[in-house]
């Protein structure tokens, strides 16, 4: 059986080739970069005034000059002005160019106005002060978004900046998500007393979707020859296979086989850790087309919630390029024992100290089938197989399953 870091890297050896399209900028959010974006000219452009006020020969000052005549008004948006004749100010507004000959800001605040002319009233003023002089942020040519980002707001703003009207973006992978089994039924139906409504692929839905991904849902019943039809037809259509359910060792677990029936090459099937052993990974050969995969997932709800944040999501995320998500940390807030030697992923509730630690509250639940306890869960806890007691206080891997991912 593989440990989960085999079992993890092993995932990543098996990545989707996925394509590359281009959208405009309007929307591109969400999508991951397959090109570099580089800087059209300095950042600034110019040397930039950053406070209103007036603008003036630095040197003026220095010689004991106090009161300036006004000779105009820099505007933002407007061509440079020149401060031309000696021991004279230009009124300069934020974001406007430094008139030519002037090389110091002095704010509204520190002047007063009267009669056309203004007069400093602080003794500490500095050279250059309140300006953002030009290529102090980039320089024309430099690299500003890399390969591999996740462009947001701020990333977009860039782009736009620097004229970007469209961008080269990974295309989104097709996705399907898949529960089976006779005893499921659907969230609008009422269930008899020995079934329960489908709830994994909605949870799956959810979570993929903080990566951009819109998946399709379908249910499939405990019969071998229509689970071999559906898949048949799902991995044609499809460049990821999600299953929930009928991967362990029941006797209407047909999942494994009829995947095995199918040509899809299995990787591995169940890890040593709890919750989720029995997951199954495998992938189709490129030389018959375009690659797919597929996660076959154990039924329980919250071991398809561990597999997915711990497998699934960052597989997705390093076939759609996207940069590794970072590494969480939290403390153990209570000691915690768990004594087989396999890897153990225990349901935290995290809390923000004042003094910047974060503390994670175990929440050890009734089991794998206990998913309202994950309402009160911020993250699993990865605990590692070589020991069996856990001390407060020690830092551990987080699996988040709140927010972005």
């Amino acid at each position: 059986m593989l440990s989960v870091s085999e079992a993890f890297a092993l995932t990543q050896q098996h990545l989707l080739t996925l394509p590359v399209e281009t959208v405009s900028l309007v929307n591109a959010d969400g999508r991951v970069l397959r090109e570099a974006v580089y800087a059209d000219r300095d950042f600034p452009p110019f040397d930039r005034i950053a406070m209103d006020g007036i603008a003036i020969r630095f040197a003026d000052y220095e010689a004991g000059q106090r009161t300036f005549p006004i000779t105009g008004i820099q505007f933002a948006g407007q061509p440079q002005l020149t401060l031309g004749d000696a021991n004279t100010c230009l009124e300069a507004m934020t974001g406007a160019m430094l008139p030519a000959g002037a090389d110091t800001i002095v704010r509204y605040e520190d002047i007063q106005l009267a009669d056309g002319q203004a007069t400093i009233t602080i003794d500490d003023l500095e050279q250059g002060q309140n300006l953002h002089p030009r290529a102090t942020d980039r320089r024309a040519g430099d690299e500003l978004l890399p390969i591999g980002t996740r462009l947001g707001p701020s990333e977009l703003a860039v782009a736009a900046s620097v004229g970007q009207t469209s961008l080269n973006v990974t295309v989104l992978p097709r996705v399907a998500l898949i529960s089976t089994g006779d005893e499921l039924v659907d969230i609008g139906e009422t269930p008899l007393p020995y079934q329960i409504r489908r709830s994994n692929t909605y949870m799956l839905r959810a979570a993929l979707k903080s990566l951009g991904i819109t998946a399709t849902l379908h249910h499939i019943v405990d019969d071998e020859t229509i689970l071999n039809d559906r898949l048949a037809t799902l991995l044609s259509e499809n460049d990821v296979v999600i299953l929930s359910g009928g991967v362990s060792a029941g006797k209407a677990d047909f999942v494994p086989d009829v995947l095995a029936q199918l040509g899809v090459q299995k990787h591995f099937h169940k890890i040593d850790q709890r919750p989720g052993k029995p997951i199954w990974f495998g992938t189709t050969s490129a030389q018959a087309g375009p690659n797919r995969a597929v996660f076959a997932l154990p039924g329980n709800p919250v071991s398809t919630v561990l597999c997915a944040y711990r497998y699934v999501l960052p597989y997705l995320r390093a076939s759609m390029g996207l940069t590794p998500a970072p590494t969480l940390y939290a403390q153990l807030a209570k000691p915690v024992m768990f004594k087989p030697a396999i890897t153990y992923f225990l349901p935290v509730r995290l809390i923000s100290e004042a003094d910047g630690r974060t503390l994670a509250h175990p929440l050890p639940g009734s089991g794998s089938a206990d998913f309202a306890n994950l309402l009160n869960a911020d993250a699993f806890m990865e605990l590692p197989a070589d020991r069996s007691e856990f001390n407060a206080g020690e830092a551990f891997q987080l699996w988040s399953t709140r927010g972005s991912y």
